[in-house]
């Protein structure tokens, strides 16, 4: 009897899922000034704007792949702590062209350790370089894509 109720407690508990199947929806972003980082966005990064449903001048919703969208919402008092380990990563394609861009606009860029101009490359092969938008959040752009 021992034997029988192991094996299907046992039996039960692989029938259930260790996890819950998950996607992201969204990640939302605070800033101080819509305008302005919308235009960051959308000039640095090339995404695209999606429609939101507020329509209120504090938000903006952008196609970021995968069925997810970056939601920039613009409020009062912008976090005051902003670190290079607690950032935002896009995979890009083609990072060449992009490194470009932001070379031809000037447009501030550091490889990890912070030298300017830099690419990291990681143990696995993808190359990373970090950015920061208007509000000083970090970056990362990486060609894992």
């Amino acid at each position: 009897m021992k034997v029988f109720i192991l094996l299907l407690a046992l039996s039960l508990a692989m029938s259930i899922p260790l996890s819950a199947q998950i996607k992201v929806n969204h990640i939302a972003v605070h800033v101080s000034d819509l305008e302005k980082s919308m235009a960051f966005y959308q000039s640095i990064l090339d995404l695209q704007e999606i429609d939101e449903p507020f329509k209120d001048g504090l938000h903006a919703w952008y196609n970021i792949g995968g069925g997810a969208a970056l939601h920039l919402i613009e409020a009062d008092r912008v976090p005051t702590e902003i670190s290079k380990t607690n950032h935002l990563c896009f995979s890009m394609s083609d990072m060449d062209s992009f490194i470009q861009r932001l070379k031809a606009t000037d447009y501030p860029f550091e490889d990890w350790p912070g030298k300017k101009g830099q690419i990291t490359t990681r143990p696995d092969g993808v190359r990373q370089i970090y950015i920061q938008d208007p509000d000083g959040y970090w970056l990362e752009i990486n060609d894992d894509f």
